[in-house]
């Protein structure tokens, strides 16, 4: 367990010191700050709450960007020291494969967390400065969005674990894990429209649709975010989403659990039998 620890923070250190990752940090700030701001300005005008616009605003950058910094953190998490013979020497200490791979996993979330915390933290804080009482009541739905974007970076760290796994190239693993970027972002709900518009919304089920997004983590962070909060679901375009599409919220968080726990598992797997 020391090991572990002692990788963790090696790793979190790293990235502290990294200047793409700083960057990373004031990316996400700035980009949270300027939807808080320019995206609720009209908002005093017409009684729409300002925090409310903020969490949709911010739930749409969030599924794009949050999973590509994710997918860029963790793509050459093992294979990079594996091509530089860094992993052999680490083994040559008292540590286990599994080890190093949930100590670097735990930096890398704690890095990833770091950053989107502070970033929509900001930007949270920011509103309820210039907003006053009137954004209390939603701050249940934007610590959510905060917690479930970790989430939903953790569960994308560890996909780039298993793809940094299974290939021999830094190169290869970075466009592995870029097309599965791509796909699960873009590719997976431009499909399910097309499969839809082409069946004249019978080639689903309506029962069976609710299930077919679970498939994907990054619909579960839309459904949990956009859908769960009526004072949310109100001004994102999904009001009319329950009735076809409801899922528990329990069970959304248990979905987006597994997008994390499975694909690490996998890794653990993979890694503990690999040749260097």
């Amino acid at each position: 367990m020391t090991a572990l620890v002692t990788i963790a923070v090696k790793e979190l250190r790293d990235g502290l010191r990294n200047r793409w990752a700083v960057t990373a940090t004031f990316v996400l700030a700035g980009l949270a700050l300027a939807l808080a701001f320019l995206g609720s300005a009209p908002t005093g005008h017409v009684g729409v709450p300002p925090l409310a616009v903020t969490v949709v605003s911010l739930a749409s950058l969030t599924v794009f960007l949050v999973p590509l910094i994710a997918i860029i953190l963790s793509y050459d998490s093992l294979v990079g020291e594996v091509e530089r013979g860094t992993m052999l020497l680490l083994l040559t200490y008292p540590v286990r494969r599994w080890e190093v791979v949930i100590g670097k996993f735990v930096g890398h979330t704690a890095l990833l967390g770091l950053a989107i915390t502070a970033g929509y933290g900001t930007a949270g804080l920011a509103i309820t400065a210039t907003g006053g009482t009137a954004v209390a009541g939603q701050w249940p739905a934007f610590v959510t969005l905060i917690v479930t974007s970790v989430a939903l970076g953790t569960a994308f760290l560890a996909l780039g674990y298993f793809i940094s796994s299974l290939v021999r190239e830094r190169a290869t693993a970075a466009g592995i894990a870029l097309a599965v970027w791509l796909m699960l972002v873009l590719l997976f709900d431009l499909g399910l429209l097309g499969f839809l518009a082409a069946t004249e919304g019978r080639g689903i089920a309506p029962g069976l649709f609710r299930w077919v997004l679970m498939l994907d983590p990054a619909d579960i962070f839309r459904l949990i975010n956009l859908a769960s909060f009526a004072e949310v679901r109100k001004y994102s375009g999904m009001a009319g989403l329950p009735a076809l599409a409801q899922v528990p919220t329990p069970v959304l968080l248990a979905g987006l659990g597994a997008w994390i726990a499975v694909p690490l598992a996998l890794t653990i797997a993979v890694f503990s039998r690999r040749s260097l």
